[in-house]
């Protein structure tokens, strides 16, 4: 039978259940995005970009100028000449979230990136916390590059002294701030840009990414060009190819893995596509590709061009290109390094005001953010709001030292996609909120629904009153006012069952890995508590990822969300992977870091429980089963 059930202080009593108590805001999920959430929504973005705007905003916020400088500190303190190889196994690890955040674009096209999915697949307090830092992510990230731009533009001049007044970094005298009208400049001038339209803005990054991408080639080619002409001295050392060991390789590979930062920028422009499905993954999988080729090109150069022990720390590649004497190829890197550095200008803006609109259309923050200008079809002021935010912040403050917190929303999100991959395959959710204003077309559909399965069931099974009790007790211990299918009593156990482990074994898989993570990062414990708690957490991870690969995965996911697209490969093998590298990532941030973090996550948890929770679009949502939702909204038509 369907179950009837009744939230407190409702008078009326309905089908299906609704959360309203404190813990179960944190957990309620809302419903992937179709036709009938659709139809609903009047804030639509415009549908105008295309698989080569996807990979032009993807390479232009991956590749900063960091390249340009990070090559000489890992190159010296890390890696030697293996440098490539630490690129290559980086770009690896940085594969294994693509191929799941490709996944949930395809089921899920829709603005919001990793909160979206998390909302969808884990729940609405874990939603708020990424898409939380995902603002703390995008806003800092944008500040520290457009103050980046000055000394490279003063350097392509030909110093300090050379910029205009109204651009050059001044010193309040007694407050010991040092302004950058550049920075606060360049911002607006891409909130302007982006404001015009996503198809205008798209352009030009795709320009300015155009110029950075022949600046790296450029340095391939000629600096290829120099190595067989006079001989690849940088690889001619007595220390050999690994000078710091293999453990230097890898130190060097959890560095440049923050290089490959910039990707998931791409799934927050995903209702924008013409064609999510196909281009969404092929964009990610492309960007990947490039940046990893144009990384190995210029690191396996400059090392073999210059011995690693004499790179120059803050200018390695014109550095080596000067002591070969092509000191004009300076002109060529800078012009590289700025364009750089506004394509990942760009690339930082361009995602944050889709995540507030997001948000904003869930209820969890003010609906100024989820306004859509008509004539653009952007989020107009969402993204006039951040640009002068992020201004302000370039102008006054030097957000350098707050760079690490950039790391926490990057990797926070990519840890939570990785769970809702396994989610989605094993546990999907498999009730839809509905809002309350269908409460009619709910009742009469599944009171019917209730009416049809009780007269069959009836007829199939005769007068076996036994079997009723027993399904009501199993409708029951399932969970929650669930709503059952007695045609296929004897298979419920089973599935629930299934579930139920499903989910022990994700949480536990999760649980041995927070151990494992914390335990390895934890290098001021004696070296037997270390070992038995790596153990401990290692059998734990080891014991549940085995179950969990022995389970069948559930078939709902076949329906769940929008079909067709990408799969994820090697489920669970490639997401706990994943997880596993971004937890020890997260970690080993360092607890200065995490001190300021955890300042904005307070500041965070008052917004939600003091508004977010309040004004959630889920607050009176009422949940039935994910089969009868088409059903229920043809029933609703019909009303009206």
């Amino acid at each position: 039978m369907l179950v009837r059930s009744q939230s407190s202080g409702d008078s009326d009593v309905g089908y299906g259940r609704r959360l309203s108590g404190v813990f179960e805001s944190l957990v309620r999920r809302k419903q992937v995005d179709s036709e009938n959430v659709t139809r609903e929504n009047h804030h639509q973005l415009a549908k105008k970009l295309s698989a080569i705007d996807l990979v032009a905003i993807g390479v232009g916020a991956t590749i900063g100028a960091g390249v340009y400088i990070l090559v000489g500190t890992v190159a010296r303190e890390h890696a030697g000449p293996s440098l490539a190889i630490s690129f290559l196994i980086a770009g690896v690890a940085a594969a294994l979230s693509a191929f799941c955040y490709a996944e949930l674009a395809c089921r899920c096209p829709s603005a919001g990136s990793a909160y979206h999915y998390t909302y969808i697949c884990v729940g609405e307090g874990v939603a708020w916390l990424v898409g939380w830092a995902l603002i703390l992510e995008w806003t800092i990230g944008g500040s520290t590059v457009a103050r980046g731009i000055t000394p490279n533009l003063a350097l392509f001049l030909g110093g300090q002294d050379k910029l205009p007044a109204f651009l050059a970094r001044i010193t309040i005298p007694g407050l010991n701030i040092v302004v950058d009208p550049c920075a606060a400049i360049l911002i607006c001038i891409v909130t302007a840009l982006l404001c015009i339209g996503i198809k205008k803005s798209s352009l030009a990054q795709t320009i300015v990414t155009t110029i950075n991408v022949c600046a790296l080639l450029f340095i391939a080619i000629v600096g290829g060009y120099l190595g067989f002409r006079d001989g690849w001295v940088g690889y001619e050392l007595p220390n050999g190819y690994f000078p710091f060991g293999v453990n230097g390789m890898f130190a060097g590979s959890a560095v440049v893995f923050f290089s490959y930062i910039g990707f998931d920028s791409i799934t927050s422009t995903a209702e924008e596509m013409k064609n999510p499905q196909r281009d969404l993954p092929l964009g990610i999988g492309l960007t990947m590709l490039i940046c990893s080729i144009l990384y190995m090109l210029v690191s396996t150069v400059i090392v073999g061009l210059v011995p690693y022990y004499a790179l120059d720390p803050d200018t390695p590649i014109s550095s080596a290109f000067s002591s070969y004497g092509v000191q004009w190829a300076m002109y060529v890197i800078t012009i590289g390094a700025v364009t750089a550095l506004f394509a990942s200008l760009l690339g930082s803006i361009l995602p944050q005001p889709r995540i507030l609109m997001a948000m904003a259309r869930d209820g969890l923050l003010p609906s100024i953010f989820a306004d859509i200008n008509k004539h653009t079809q952007v989020p107009v002021k969402g993204t006039i709001i951040t640009g002068l935010f992020a201004a302000a912040l370039a102008f006054f403050m030097d957000v350098s030292q707050l760079a690490g917190m950039v790391s926490v929303g990057t990797l926070l999100a990519f840890t939570t996609v990785a769970i809702s991959v396994l989610i989605l395959r094993y546990v999907p959710p498999h009730e839809s909120p509905l809002p309350s204003s269908l409460q009619e077309a709910i009742n009469s559909t599944l009171s019917q629904l209730d009416g049809e399965s009780q007269k069959t069931d009836s007829n199939f099974l005769g007068d076996s009153s036994g079997f009723h009790e027993n399904n009501i007790q199993d409708s029951n211990d399932e969970g929650n006012d669930m709503l059952s299918y007695p045609l296929i009593e004897r298979q419920v156990p089973r599935e629930g069952k299934r579930r139920k482990t499903a989910a022990w074994a994700i949480a536990l898989v999760c649980l041995g890995i927070l151990i494992v993570t914390f335990t390895a990062s934890a290098k001021y414990l004696p070296s037997i508590p270390r070992f038995v708690s790596c153990g401990v957490g290692g059998v734990l991870l080891l014991g549940s990822l085995i179950v969990l690969a022995s389970l069948d995965q559930d078939d709902a996911r076949h329906s769940f969300g929008h079909r067709g697209g990408f799969s994820c490969p090697f489920v669970p093998f490639l997401p706990v992977a994943c997880i596993l590298i971004n937890s020890y990532l997260l970690i080993d941030l360092g607890l200065a870091t995490w001190i300021r973090v955890s300042v904005w996550f307070a500041l965070g948890a008052l917004v939600y429980t003091f508004y977010g929770r309040t004004h959630s679009s889920l607050v009176n949502a009422v949940y039935v089963r994910t089969n009868y939702i088409d059903e229920i909204y043809r029933s609703s038509d019909h009303v009206a």
